[in-house]
C-alpha cells in the first residue's frame, strides 16, 4: 500500500540532524497555525461568537486554605500555558549561542545586526504613528517575529532557497525572540513586588546550583521551575518570562562524555554477542541488563537541554500554540467598517511597522553591514534574498498579539484594533514574502 505524506513530511522524512527536527517542528507549528487562526475567526464570526467568548473568560480557581489563584481560561493559557511556550525560546536561544548559528560570531554578526534593526525601525515607525496618543504604548507590537510562520514560508519553498538562508532566518528570528522577551520584561511589567521577585530570584539560584551540582534529573528542575512561575506571577513581572529564565538553568552539557560513549558501547556490544542467540526464548537476562546499560548511556550523552527541547515542541506545536491561537486571534470583523479600522493609529502604526519597518530593518541593516564588509552573504543566497525574509520576519502574530494584550490590558478597543493590524500586516507580508522568493528573488548561483 502507497503511503500518503502531508506536503511538508516528505521533506522531512529523513530528518537527521537536531536543526532539521526544529524546523519540521517550526513547520507543524506554523500549518496548525493557520487552522486554528482560521476557526478563531469563523467562531467569532458566527452565531457561536457569544458561547466562544464567554467560555475563554471562564474563571478557573485554586484555593488551599486562605491561598486562592483565580484566572479566566484566557488568562491561564496566556500567563500560564505560553510559559511552556517561553521555556521553549529559552532553550532555542540557548541553544543557538551555545552550538548554532549564534555562536560564530562571524557567521552571527549579519543576522544579530538585521534582527536589531527589525526590532527597532518598526517601533520607531508605530510610535512616530501614535505619539502623544492612548496607542503610544503598543511601540512594541510591531517589532516581533512569529519563527513558526516564517520559517514555515522558506521551508514550503523547499530547494528555492539555499540552507544558509533559513538559518540565517532562524538566528535571526531567534534574537528577535530574545528582544521580545527582553522588552516584555522591562517594558510592560505596570508594578512590581519585591518580596515575590526576590523569592523567584532565589528559585533561579536554586535552579543554578542544580546545574553545577551536576544533577540531570528533570523533575527537580520542574519542581522548581513550577515555583518561580508562581513569584514571577505574583511579582507583576509577567509570569511566563519565568519561562525564559528557567531555560537558561537547564544542563546543556552530557553527563558522559561523547568520547567513552563509543568505547564503552563497543565493549557493552561485544559481551551482548557472547551471549547464543535463542530465538525461541529470546534475549539472555544480560543481554537485557547490557541494552538497559546501553539506552542509558545514549541518554546520558544527551543533555536535558536537548532532551527538553525535542519533547516540548510536540506539545506545544499542538497544544499550546494552538490554544492560544484560538483563545487569543478570534476578532469579531465588521466588513463596513474595517477599512477605517486599519486607517487607525494603532492598526496602522502595526501595518507599517510589519511591513516597512522589519524591511527597512531588517534588509536595509543588511545591506549596510555587507557593504561595509561587516558582515557576509549567507552562503549560496542574494540581496533579492534577504529582501524577501525581511517581508516574512514582518509575519508578527503569535508574539505580537501577546505583547498587545499586555501594552492595551483592560482597553479592548485598542485590543481589537491592535489585533486588526497585526492581521492584516501579517497576512500581506507573509504573502508578498513567500511569493517574492518564489518566483522573483533568485539565489546567488542563479545570477552568476
Amino acid at each position: 500500500m502507497k503511503k500518503i505524506y502531508a506536503p511538508w513530511e516528505k521533506a522531512f522524512k529523513k530528518v537527521s540532524t537536531p536543526f532539521e527536527h526544529f524546523l519540521h517542528a517550526q513547520t507543524t507549528t506554523g500549518l496548525i497555525l493557520i487552522f486554528m487562526t482560521i476557526l478563531a475567526l469563523i467562531l467569532a464570526n458566527s452565531p457561536l461568537a457569544e458561547s466562544y467568548a464567554h467560555f475563554f473568560h471562564t474563571r478557573i480557581d485554586l484555593d488551599v486554605g486562605s491561598w486562592e489563584l483565580a484566572h479566566t481560561i484566557h488568562h491561564w493559557i496566556n500567563d500560564g500555558l505560553m510559559a511552556i511556550f517561553f521555556f521553549i525560546i529559552g532553550l532555542e536561544i540557548k541553544r543557538e549561542v551555545l552550538v548554532g548559528e549564534l555562536s560564530n560570531i562571524k557567521v552571527a554578526i549579519l543576522p544579530i545586526l538585521a534582527a536589531v534593526g527589525g526590532m527597532l525601525f518598526p517601533a520607531l515607525i508605530y510610535f512616530s504613528i501614535n505619539a502623544g496618543t492612548e496607542g503610544a504604548n503598543g511601540w512594541g507590537i510591531p517589532m516581533a517575529t512569529d519563527i513558526a510562520f516564517a520559517i514555515s514560508a522558506l521551508v514550503l519553498l523547499g530547494k528555492r532557497v539555499p540552507t544558509a538562508l533559513v538559518t540565517f532566518l532562524v538566528a535571526l528570528a531567534i534574537v528577535d525572540d530574545l528582544g521580545a522577551v527582553l522588552v516584555i520584561a522591562l517594558f510592560y511589567t505596570e508594578q512590581i513586588h519585591m518580596l515575590p521577585l526576590a523569592l523567584a530570584g532565589g528559585a533561579f539560584l536554586i535552579l543554578i546550583l542544580f546545574n553545577r551540582f551536576g544533577i540531570h534529573m528533570i523533575l527537580p528542575y520542574f519542581i522548581v521551575g513550577l515555583l518561580m512561575w508562581f513569584f514571577m506571577l505574583e511579582s507583576g513581572v509577567h509570569a511566563t518570562i519565568a519561562g525564559v529564565i528557567a531555560a537558561l538553568a537547564i544542563p546543556s552539557r552530557p553527563k558522559l562524555a561523547p568520547a567513552n560513549f563509543r568505547a564503552d558501547t563497543k565493549v557493552l556490544l561485544d559481551e551482548y554477542d557472547t551471549y547464543p542467540k535463542d530465538e525461541g526464548h529470546g534475549l539472555h537476562e544480560r543481554q537485557k541488563a547490557i541494552l538497559l546499560k546501553i539506552q542509558d548511556s545514549i541518554k546520558a550523552i544527551g543533555t536535558p537541554a536537548s532532551r527538553l527541547e525535542h519533547d516540548l515542541h510536540l506539545p506545544v506545536a499542538l497544544i499550546v500554540i494552538p490554544l492560544f491561537a484560538l483563545a487569543n486571534a478570534g476578532i469579531a470583523i465588521d466588513f463596513s467598517s474595517i477599512g477605517t479600522t486599519i486607517m487607525t493609529p494603532v492598526s496602522l502604526g502595526i501595518v507599517m511597522g510589519l511591513i516597512l519597518g522589519k524591511v527597512l530593518g531588517i534588509f536595509g541593516v543588511a545591506w549596510l553591514a555587507i557593504k561595509f564588509k561587516i558582515a557576509v552573504l549567507p552562503k549560496g543566497s542574494s540581496m533579492n534574498q534577504i529582501f524577501g525574509v525581511a517581508f516574512l520576519a514582518g509575519i508578527g502574530f503569535t508574539m505580537s498579539i501577546f505583547v498587545a494584550d499586555l501594552a492595551f490590558i483592560g482597553n479592548s478597543e485598542l485590543i481589537f484594533q491592535a489585533k486588526v493590524g497585526i492581521l492584516a500586516a501579517s497576512l500581506s507580508a507573509g504573502l508578498f514574502g513567500y511569493f517574492w522568493l518564489r518566483f522573483i528573488a533568485k539565489s546567488k548561483v542563479e545570477e552568476s
